[in-house]
């Protein structure tokens, strides 16, 4: 379910105030970074909920459980970011592109239990902005959120290692094209805008001379 103000059977602790209140207040304040939180475990919605509710830039507008409830919350509610469990994208091939489709100006940002590799170039492949760890502590929570709101992509160095090693798997394919597909552009910006760009310059620039 949604949860916001049509849910008066949940207990105040959990509600600090209403998903509407919160849009409205968020709408009027400029600058104001607005989330909706997609998380299948209420007591994991709580504890994000309360970090949030300490920065005076971030308001939660809505919550949901399912990946067919946050369509919902989007459509209802404008917001900046999601918030998304990763577990909530089990099953379906075309989630994170079709919540893109329905709103293409949010920024996703996928929590996942663990890293893995063929999993996380996909992710960044379809257009999340950011993978964060379930663990992450409060400050690095923030500090992503603020950050991706403000344009950038959050990726760490084992993910921009992957996304790498699957660019020089393209360059070595580029013998034969068809056996492996082209990095998207969003992989493509995430090699340039991370802190190691300098020194994969040359990889990228003598790849693509290959690719013309």
């Amino acid at each position: 379910m949604i949860f916001g103000q049509e849910a008066p059977q949940l207990p105040m602790d959990f509600i600090e105030d209403s998903a509407e209140v919160d849009a409205q207040d968020a709408q009027a304040k400029p600058g104001v970074i607005r989330i909706i939180l997609a998380d299948s475990q209420a007591i994991y919605r709580v504890g994000i909920r309360k970090i949030f509710a300490l920065e005076d830039d971030i308001r939660v507008v809505a919550q949901a459980d399912t990946l067919e409830n946050l369509r919902a919350a989007i459509d209802r509610y404008p917001t900046d970011i999601v918030l998304l469990e990763g577990a909530l994208l089990a099953g379906t091939a075309n989630g994170i592109p079709d919540l893109l489709r329905s709103c293409p100006d949010i920024k996703l940002i996928v929590q996942a239990l663990a890293a893995d590799e063929s999993h996380t170039v996909e992710l960044y492949r379809r257009g999340v902005r950011g993978i964060i760890s379930r663990s992450i502590s409060p400050d690095l929570l923030v500090r992503c959120v603020r950050r991706i709101a403000a344009g950038e992509t959050w990726i760490d160095n084992q993910s921009v290692n992957w996304v790498i090693e699957a660019y020089r798997a393209q360059a070595a394919a580029l013998v034969s094209p068809k056996s492996q597909p082209r990095l998207s552009p969003k992989e493509m910006a995430i090699i340039r805008a991370s802190p190691r760009a300098n020194a994969t310059k040359r990889l990228l620039s003598s790849s693509e001379r290959l690719s013309r």
